[in-house]
């Protein structure tokens, strides 16, 4: 089978600064030394990038996350331009058929499914598209964007400006022009490549899946470090439409963070959240479906299958009842039209369908650790 042709700009831009970033940065290292002003710049530019990407590409315009102003996009649009993984427009084209046809080698455009230097990098350094390389036909409401439309248009000449014009400009200030440039110009686009790269090769076979299994997304911890928040990419991709990927409270994820904080002061609004039922059956099925597995190879299989239906059944009613009161809880709650009376007996309620899901939730996770 005749290989696609070799992309030799791309092939030549990752060549060039991965061995600029991996022997001219530590030498420049040791030899002269990099300054705080160096290392801070660093550290500001690879989050502004990193950010633009998560927060802008992909939860802003890829999935429709949320609504952000004007400000926010323009922001994002000149960070993405600087992190240099192409336009806005064709970034997000490309996700949506990620999502689309996840893991399917002929229509995922980065599949892991072909391994980890394909889904990783090597997607990019051949013409493997083709044809509906300029098939922006999945993205016709982000053409509408004018913001978009016009970072898509200006994409090269953005590119240039902001890694060029960016770490000469700091130079100039800093007194220490190669410093800047090896750190602030080199160093962090590489990182900022393969942090984004690292979501779609390891985050598909190193970690967690919590809450599906249809697909190979996992959720990890580190990456989600590394990445912005990006990591927990197995809910990300059971429920896309969330502007969360850590959705407990200690999870680190920054660009979720960066997108309600702006909610507050009205740069972002309509965040798109999954209700909490939601997710708890999905959570709930998947540790439904590693105890049968388990209980199969057991000796009294069919008695702990019959177990495990019979608990799993009564969960979600639980559960169903309980979300069900949460929601009137809350109607009620923004209402305030109830007596005094009634709301104590709601909370009442409420609180007596809390514990008894709690109950039976504590008694589902026993059974089901019980079969590891």
């Amino acid at each position: 089978m005749k290989k696609a042709p070799i992309i030799w700009t791309t092939t030549i831009l990752f060549s060039l600064t991965f061995l600029v970033a991996a022997i001219a940065v530590p030498w420049y290292a040791i030899a002269v030394g990099f300054g705080w002003f160096e290392i801070i710049a660093t550290i500001l530019a690879l989050g502004y990038c990193g950010m633009s990407i998560t927060a802008g590409y992909h939860r802003l315009w890829a999935h429709k996350t949320y609504d952000a102003h004007p400000f926010l996009q323009w922001a994002f649009a000149i960070g993405g331009a600087f992190a240099l993984q192409n336009s806005a427009l064709h970034w997000s084209s490309d996700h949506r058929d990620h999502h689309r046809h996840v893991d399917n080698d002929d229509k995922d455009p980065y599949s892991a499914g072909r391994g980890f230097w394909y889904s990783h990098i090597g997607w990019m350094l051949r013409d493997y598209q083709g044809e509906v390389y300029h098939d922006y036909s999945n993205v016709r409401d982000l053409q509408k964007n004018r913001i978009v439309a016009w970072q898509h248009k200006y994409y090269l000449m953005l590119t240039i400006a902001t890694n060029f014009g960016i770490p000469v400009l700091l130079g100039w200030l800093s007194g220490n022009m190669l410093g800047m440039i090896l750190s602030v110009g080199v160093l962090r686009l590489v990182l900022s490549h393969h942090f984004t790269f690292f979501i779609n090769s390891l985050a598909h076979i190193w970690g967690k899946q919590p809450y599906t299994d249809k697909n190979s997304a996992r959720d990890n911890g580190v990456l989600a470090f590394l990445t912005y928040g990006e990591g927990y990419h197995n809910y990300h991709h059971i429920f896309e439409y969330d502007y969360r990927n850590g959705i407990k409270w200690w999870q680190f994820d920054p660009t979720k963070w960066l997108i309600k904080s702006s909610s507050y002061i009205g740069l972002t609004r309509n965040l798109r959240t999954v209700p909490e039922e939601r997710i708890a059956l999905a959570k709930a099925k998947m540790q439904l479906q590693r105890a049968q597995q388990k209980a199969q190879l057991l000796p009294n299989a069919e008695q702990l299958l019959q177990l495990l239906e019979r608990e799993y059944e009564l969960l979600v009613a639980r559960m169903q009842d309980f979300y069900q009161l949460k929601k009137q809880f809350v109607v009620q709650k923004k209402q305030a039209l109830i007596e005094q009376y009634q709301t104590a007996d709601f909370k009442q309620r409420y609180r007596e369908f809390k514990y008894h899901m709690q109950q039976q939730h504590q008694h589902w996770q026993r059974l089901t650790a019980a079969l590891h």
